[in-house]
C-alpha cells in the first residue's frame, strides 16, 4: 500500500456528520493530524496505519451509538412549529400561562416550577411561587436561570422580542395551547415528556377518559327529546358563544346537554364565535337552560343576564334556569375540566348526577352561581 492510498483510506474512515459534539470533533482532528504526519514522515509509520484503523473503528462505533441515542430521544413539536429534542427532563421551569402551571402541579412538579404568571392562585402552592410576566424585561428571566419557559401562542405574537432574547440566551421556549379535548390529551403527554413525567401524564389521560365515560353513561338512556337544550354564553357583552369542538362544549355534551347554538362560527380561529342577540332570541322558546361561564373573559351574573333587554322572552329566563359556571373549570385544558362537567351535569340532570359517590345532594335551583 503506497502512502497516498494509505492516507486516502485513513481519511475515508473519518467521514461523519457535522452534528457531532466538540469533544468528538477534537478526537477526529487529532487522528487526522496523526495521519498527515505519518504521510509526511513515512519512517514513523511502523504499524501506525493498523493502529489508526482500530481507533477509527472505535470512533465510528461511538458515532453510531450517539446517533442511535439521538433517534430515541423524545421529539416534541410545539404550537408554533418548534421541534425540541428532550435529551433530559427540564428542571427549572417558568410558566407564563395558568393552564401550564395547573397541569405541572398536577404532575407533581412543585420543586421544578421556579416561577408563574402574576396572580396565579390554583393550586394553593402556586401562590408561593415568584411572579414573572411577559411585560418584564428579559433580564429578570435570565437572573432566575430557567432551562424552560412555557408560553402560549398569544404571548409569542405579542412579545416576540422577549421570546427571541430568551432563546438567544440558550433558554428553551415552548409554546403550547390545545384547541380541543383531543389536543388537550396530547398536550398533557407533551408536558410529561418535557418534565420526565411521562408515566404520570399517561395516567392522567387514562383517568380523564375513564371519568368521561362514566359521566356519559349517566345520561346514555335519555332520548334527544328528553335532554336539556342549552345556550352556553362565553362573553355576555358581545353576545358570544362557544363554537363546535371547543373544550366548553365538550363539557356540555359529556354532561348530556344539547347545544342550541351549534351553528356558531369561529372568529379569528378561536373557540369563541359571535352569535348576536337576534339569533339568541330566535331560539328563545328552545332554550331550557341558559348557561354562562364567569371569569376573566366574562364578568357576568344571573342578574345581568335576567335584566338584559329582550331576554325576558327566553324560556330559561322566564323559568329561572340561568346558571353560572367557573370559567377555569369549563374552558381551561386542565384536569379540573371534570369538575366543570360534574357541575353542568348537576344543573341539567340532578337525579342522574346525584349517583356520583362524592355528591350528597343536588345544587340545582339552590345556588345558580
Amino acid at each position: 500500500m503506497n502512502r497516498y492510498n494509505r492516507f486516502e483510506k485513513q481519511v475515508r474512515c473519518y467521514k461523519i456528520k457535522v452534528g457531532m459534539n466538540f469533544a468528538l470533533l477534537l478526537k477526529i482532528f487529532v487522528i487526522i493530524f496523526s495521519a498527515l504526519l505519518l504521510n509526511t514522515y513515512p519512517e514513523l509509520s511502523y504499524g501506525a496505519a493498523d493502529s489508526c484503523d482500530d481507533q477509527s473503528n472505535i470512533l465510528l462505533d461511538k458515532v453510531k451509538s450517539e446517533e442511535a441515542m439521538l433517534q430515541t430521544l423524545p421529539l416534541i413539536t410545539d404550537s408554533s412549529g418548534r421541534k425540541i429534542d428532550v435529551a433530559s427532563p427540564f428542571k427549572r421551569i417558568i410558566s407564563l400561562y395558568g393552564a401550564h402551571t395547573e397541569n405541572l402541579f398536577y404532575l407533581g412538579l412543585d420543586k421544578e416550577i421556579i416561577g408563574v404568571a402574576p396572580k396565579e392562585s390554583y393550586p394553593e402552592q402556586a401562590k408561593l411561587k415568584p411572579w414573572f410576566s411577559y411585560h418584564d424585561g428579559p433580564e429578570k428571566f435570565l437572573a432566575a436561570s430557567p432551562d424552560l419557559v412555557l408560553v402560549r401562542p398569544m404571548i409569542e405574537r405579542g412579545y416576540p422580542s422577549l421570546i427571541d432574547r430568551l432563546e438567544k440566551s440558550g433558554i428553551t421556549v415552548v409554546s403550547l395551547q390545545p384547541a380541543n379535548v383531543e389536543e388537550m390529551l396530547e398536550y398533557w403527554k407533551t408536558l410529561g415528556l418535557l418534565t420526565g413525567r411521562k408515566e404520570e401524564s399517561l395516567t392522567m389521560v387514562e383517568e380523564f377518559k375513564k371519568r368521561v365515560n362514566h359521566y356519559e353513561s349517566l345520561t346514555a338512556h335519555l332520548e334527544d327529546a328528553q335532554r336539556q337544550k342549552v345556550y352556553f354564553e362565553a362573553i355576555h357583552s358581545k353576545m358570544k358563544t362557544f363554537t363546535p369542538g371547543s373544550i366548553a362544549l365538550f363539557a356540555l355534551k359529556t354532561a348530556g346537554g344539547i347545544n342550541v347554538a351549534d351553528d356558531a362560527e369561529s372568529s379569528r380561529g378561536s373557540n369563541i364565535g359571535n352569535y348576536g342577540k337576534e339569533r339568541i332570541l330566535s331560539r328563545a322558546s328552545e332554550i331550557d337552560v341558559f348557561l354562562a361561564q364567569k371569569g376573566v373573559m366574562n364578568h357576568t351574573s344571573v342578574e345581568i343576564i335576567k335584566n338584559e333587554p329582550g331576554f325576558g322572552i327566553i324560556k330559561a329566563v322566564k323559568n329561572g334556569q340561568i346558571y353560572i359556571v367557573d370559567e377555569m373549570t369549563v374552558s381551561r385544558p386542565c384536569f379540573r375540566l371534570l369538575q366543570g362537567i360534574e357541575r353542568i351535569g348537576e344543573i341539567l340532570y340532578p337525579e342522574q348526577f346525584r349517583q356520583l359517590p362524592e355528591k350528597k345532594e343536588s345544587t340545582r335551583g339552590k345556588n345558580n352561581e
